[in-house]
């Protein structure tokens, strides 16, 4: 069986939850979507399960995969209902809705539903990607209400900038939500996982922490005591030897400048390891730091083990996890933590901690 793997720590997880929960102080809704930022949805919901107040996803499906899966506690729709259909199935399994544009009243107000719902007014308080100017949030507040087809509206808002600490413009969303808001009855959901660590007057009612929980820091330079939940390995399948002024892989990026030792790594850009990874990034080779070496191609990297002479095939190669930090890797090849997590494709899967 090919080696590659990605280990969840399910203990890690319930620690950034905690964490989470204790720096916001209010209620903590579980960011899950994306099958749990790659690092598997039902597995993650099970093991927040005595943890969690409540869920958030993307779209029905993720919440449905969730319900079919004996997740009772509340599920927010982020994204809200797309059409009349949909918003039948939220309201049958419970779901909490976001609502964010004109459509989405409307069609709670035209459809016949068998219970009333439980929907979140998303405030456009700066961001400009969705949600309600903040001048119309009253007025869709009152039609919901006296629609009669919502029992309880709360209000939520999402940062643009809330992993830049000195950002004016997150203060300004939040002064910018509260006026919009004001003596408005209902919960308020705006503190995302940058605004639970940088920006405590966002710290409401519910958070709703994403990347954190997995633990990779959306601040930059920032160690508040995250724990990484994905360990992503593979092994050196094969080992040669370079001499001086030798070629290595696709277009001889790499040149030996030194008689060299290649260990072949059974992992590629196809299993979710960036292309783009350049030269000398670090791996960590049975603990040892290694350098890689030539491009990656879609099955397989190359490191150089001329420094790690006890390493052979069998090898152990952690490309990211608790010796290498996903971040790291993310900010070396121009991108974010999220896109490489996410990616994760094509190796074998094992939660170790239990569920709960």
């Amino acid at each position: 069986m090919r080696p590659a793997r990605a280990l969840i720590d399910l203990d890690a997880l319930r620690h950034n939850y905690r964490l989470a929960r204790q720096l916001h102080g209010g209620r903590v809704f579980a960011v899950v979507k994306a099958n749990a930022y790659g690092h598997g949805a039902i597995a993650c919901a099970r093991a927040l399960a005595d943890e969690a107040h409540g869920y958030a996803v993307a779209f029905l499906e993720e919440a449905l995969a969730l319900r079919a899966n004996g997740i009772e506690a509340p599920i927010l729709l982020l994204e809200g209902v797309f059409d009349a259909a949909e918003l039948l199935e939220a309201a049958k399994h419970k779901l909490w809705l976001a609502v964010h544009h004109p459509a989405q009243v409307e069609m709670i107000e035209k459809t016949p539903l068998p219970a009333p719902l439980r929907v979140w007014i998303k405030v456009n308080s700066g961001m400009n990607r969705a949600g309600f100017l903040p001048a119309a949030v009253r007025v869709i507040w009152k039609r919901l209400i006296i629609g009669g087809k919502v029992k309880d509206c709360g209000f939520m808002t999402h940062f643009a900038r809330a992993d830049e600490p000195d950002a004016e413009a997150t203060a300004e969303q939040i002064r910018t939500f509260d006026a919009a808001t004001r003596s408005l009855p209902g919960e308020r959901s705006l503190a995302n996982s940058g605004a639970i660590l940088a920006w405590p007057d966002s710290h409401r009612d519910w958070a709703r922490p994403g990347i954190m929980l997995y633990g990779a820091d959306p601040l930059p330079a920032e160690s508040h005591g995250l724990l990484p939940v994905m360990t992503l390995t593979s092994q050196v399948v094969a080992v040669r030897e370079l001499s001086v002024g030798d070629p290595l892989g696709y277009g001889a990026r790499f040149i030996a400048p030194r008689r060299t030792r290649v260990g072949l790594v059974a992992i590629g850009y196809a299993d979710g390891y960036p292309r783009t990874a350049p030269e000398q990034l670090p791996v960590a080779v049975d603990g040892q730091p290694a350098p890689l070496i030539g491009r990656v191609s879609m099955d397989m990297l190359t490191v150089d083990l001329t420094d790690v002479p006890e390493a052979d095939i069998g090898s152990t190669v952690e490309l990211w996890g608790k010796q290498i930090s996903v971040n790291s890797v993310a900010q070396s090849v121009g991108t974010i933590s999220y896109e490489l997590l996410c990616n994760v494709k094509r190796v074998g899967f094992a939660w170790e901690g239990g569920e709960g």
